[in-house]
C-alpha cells in the first residue's frame, strides 16, 4: 500500500480558506482543482495558523444501513441485496470541532454513528465495480447524527432524511487520506473519555468500490460527495456538553459536542 497523503481544507487566522496536505501538523498549501491536478503553492501554514474545516464540501452524503455484519446479526437482518441509504444534505456538513447543533424545537435524544466515509473523487454515473477505485479520492471520519425520536414519530412512514438531514448532522473529517488499510482499520466511537463504538472496517457486507458501483446507478455522484458507510454496535445517544470522537487509524480523530440548549 502506498504511503497516504493527508489532504484538508482550512481556514487562516487571517480567514482565507484553502486546501492542502497535512503533515505533522503543519499543512502545505495547494491551490488549482483539489479533485483534480492541484498544485504546490510553496506556502506552508505552521500549527496554531489555521483552522481545520471539513475537507469537503459535498453536494449531499449518502449514508448507509444495514452494511455491517456484527449489527446486521444483532438486528436479525439479512444481508441487503443493494445499498440500503438516505440522503444527507450539503447542508448538514460540518467539521471538526464544529458544535452539534439541538434542532429548532426538538428536545428528543440525538444519538450519534461512527462511520466511515469515502470522498468521491469525479462524475460518477453507473460505473463498473472494476472502475470504481478510480473514482474514489480518499476516506474520512462520519458522525452520523440523528434526531432519534424523530424516525419514528409518523407510524406509517420512518422519518430518515428528516431525522438525519439537520443542519450539524454530518460531521466530517478531520482530512481526506487517499489509502487506508481495510483489513486491519477500525472505528472507535467515545463519548468523552469512554468507548461506545470498536469494530473492524473489514466486517463491512458492501466494500467501498461496491458501494460506490451500486450507488452510481441509482444517482450521479459529485467530486466531493460522501458516501457514509453504515455503523455497527454501540450507537447511542449523546447529552449537552458531551463531546464525540470517532477514530479511524490511518486517517485520525473527528471530535465534536453537542451544543447546549439554547
Amino acid at each position: 500500500m502506498n504511503i497516504p497523503s493527508l489532504w484538508a481544507r482550512f481556514r487562516s487566522n487571517e480567514g482565507r480558506i484553502g486546501f492542502g496536505i497535512l503533515a505533522a501538523n503543519r499543512i502545505v498549501e495547494y491551490d488549482g482543482d483539489f479533485f483534480g491536478s492541484p498544485r504546490p503553492t510553496g506556502t506552508t501554514l505552521d500549527e496554531g495558523a489555521y483552522t481545520l474545516l471539513a475537507p469537503c464540501a459535498p453536494s449531499k452524503m449518502i449514508a448507509l444501513w444495514n452494511n455491517f455484519r456484527a449489527l446486521a446479526a444483532k438486528l436479525g437482518k439479512q444481508a441487503p441485496a443493494h445499498p440500503l441509504f438516505l440522503i444527507k444534505p450539503g447542508t448538514s456538513i460540518i467539521g471538526p470541532n464544529d458544535a452539534i447543533e439541538r434542532p429548532t424545537g426538538y428536545s428528543g435524544k440525538i444519538a450519534y454513528e461512527g462511520e466511515l466515509g469515502i470522498v468521491i473523487r469525479r462524475r460518477c454515473k453507473d460505473v463498473a465495480v472494476g472502475d470504481a477505485g478510480s473514482y474514489i479520492f480518499g476516506y474520512t471520519c462520519v458522525n452520523d447524527v440523528t434526531a432519534a425520536d424523530v424516525l419514528d414519530e409518523t407510524p406509517d412512514f420512518a422519518q430518515w432524511c428528516r431525522s438525519k438531514g439537520h443542519d450539524t448532522f454530518g460531521c466530517v473529517g478531520p482530512v481526506i487520506a487517499t489509502e487506508l488499510d481495510f483489513d486491519s482499520a477500525r472505528v472507535i466511537t467515545r463519548i468523552g473519555e469512554v468507548e461506545r463504538q470498536n469494530y473492524l472496517l473489514s466486517d463491512m457486507i458492501m466494500p467501498p468500490a461496491e458501494l460506490v458501483s451500486r450507488i452510481s446507478h441509482d444517482m450521479t455522484l459529485l467530486p466531493g460527495d460522501v458516501i457514509a458507510c453504515g455503523t455497527s454496535l454501540g450507537v447511542g445517544s449523546i447529552r449537552e456538553g458531551a463531546r464525540v470522537e470517532v477514530t479511524i487509524n490511518g486517517i485520525g480523530s473527528l471530535t465534536n459536542m453537542l451544543a447546549s440548549r439554547r
